[in-house]
């Protein structure tokens, strides 16, 4: 599996003031839902889908959010929002 990073041309952070993560990139700020922002807090570059998943349904005690983190690490990379290693 490939490990997932957040492109270094974004800075991904928690906004306090909007009470969720957010990436901010030269032209603006994209403001996450809960779950965006916890799938991308976990793509440190040391962990691939697997991880994050096994991390999410153990934080979250649930069985399987494979297809889910999936589905959004494709959105996310089509946004050139994460890149894979």
């Amino acid at each position: 599996m490939e490990n997932i990073r957040i492109n270094p041309n974004f800075q991904f952070q928690w906004e306090e003031k909007q009470d969720c993560y957010v990436l901010l990139y030269p032209e603006g700020m994209v403001q996450l839902n809960h779950s965006a922002g916890e799938i991308l807090n976990l793509c440190d570059g040391s962990s691939d889908i697997e991880k994050i998943n096994k991390t999410l349904c153990e934080k979250f005690e649930v069985e399987d959010l494979t297809k889910d983190i999936t589905v959004f690490l494709i959105e996310a990379k089509n946004r050139d929002w994460i890149s894979y290693e």
